[in-house]
């Protein structure tokens, strides 16, 4: 297997046990120029458009009786158009490319789509994961407190939910993520007192992110792959989508709502649906929402394990790839 990829720095604390290990070959954009043979399953991620060198030794290939399974990985929504263009083929009409098809692939949260990543041992090291010995492992201190994860842009709503852990009845501890998550703490200034710990955290590998996010009894995520992983934890969160300037986003969110709060009691899922509504600043501001966000996190807590529960169930994402390219091109 190759990774093509036009920045692999991250690699090196996202993942390190790969790097050290190479169980994949990694190559830079420019790399894959020099590649001879085309693989046998092309993987084109979130329409990044092959290397057209690339793309000209698949028509090669494919000349010669031996075309590659060309699989268009799309972004992950709950939005019907997922069921409805999944596994559509997509021919290539002209250019260098002309004769061959690629076949779009979208993640998903049903059957009719292609699942969500996860690992097959994931829930079994859920199931031996120790709180309090990650804690300590990270030389974080920890009592009683609530902890909460902040992984984030840069949301309007931040300095109303701080001030409300500041003022709140139940000892907070707060773990930030490094990052942008870090910048918008920094930027106001945000400081610890009697009713709120706040703990900066370095960049953190895959596997320490899950823990992270295994060890708080809330998170806040944003982005696809951390919503994924927040799912698998089974625990309280909101999702901070990434923002686009058309607002095409907010009908994202609220695809994706629907699919999260199916079988939710009316009241709870009026909850959580302002609660992303006001972290997402959707609409007018919702300042209730943001100072009520962790006073039914328990409540939450099981919504959170039902669909972590049914979703579990479908084939993972890895695995519906892998059949796809085995039998269905």
């Amino acid at each position: 297997m190759r990774l093509i990829v036009d920045d692999a720095s991250a690699l090196t604390w996202m993942a390190p046990a790969f790097v050290r290990t190479k169980p994949i070959e990694v190559l830079t954009w420019q790399d894959a120029s020099q590649i001879e043979t085309p693989a046998d399953v092309v993987i084109e991620s979130f329409g990044c458009e092959l290397p057209e060198s690339y793309v000209a030794k698949m028509a090669r290939q494919a000349a010669l009786g031996k075309a590659s399974c060309w699989v268009n990985l799309e972004y992950l929504t709950a939005e019907r158009y997922a069921e409805e263009c999944h596994l559509l083929p997509s021919p290539v009409m002209q250019g260098i490319g002309k004769g061959l098809a690629k076949t779009f692939f979208y993640p998903g949260f049903t059957s009719q789509t292609g699942g969500l990543l996860r690992e097959s041992n994931l829930f079994e090291r859920q199931a031996k994961f120790d709180k309090g010995a990650w804690l300590k492992k990270q030389s974080i201190e920890w009592g009683n407190e609530r902890v909460v994860s902040l992984f984030c842009y840069e949301p309007e709503a931040l300095p109303a939910l701080l001030a409300e852990l500041q003022n709140s009845n139940q000892s907070t501890l707060l773990l930030v993520t490094a990052g942008r998550a870090t910048q918008a703490m920094n930027a106001l200034q945000a400081s610890s007192n009697k009713a709120l710990r706040i703990h900066y955290l370095p960049y953190l590998t895959q596997e320490d992110y899950d823990h992270l996010l295994w060890a708080c009894d809330f998170n806040f995520v944003r982005g696809e792959d951390s919503l994924v992983r927040a799912i698998w934890a089974g625990k309280p969160f909101v999702w901070q989508i990434y923002p686009q300037d058309d607002n095409a986003h907010y009908a994202k969110l609220e695809a994706f709502l629907d699919t999260y709060l199916d079988g939710a009691g009316k009241e709870i899922a009026t909850h959580i649906r302002m609660a992303h509504r006001s972290w997402n600043d959707v609409g007018r501001p919702l300042p209730d929402a943001i100072c009520q966000l962790l006073d039914r996190y328990r409540e939450w807590a099981r919504v959170s394990q039902r669909k972590c529960q049914t979703l579990g169930k479908l084939p993972s994402l890895s695995v519906a790839l892998a059949f796809f390219a085995g039998n269905g091109h």
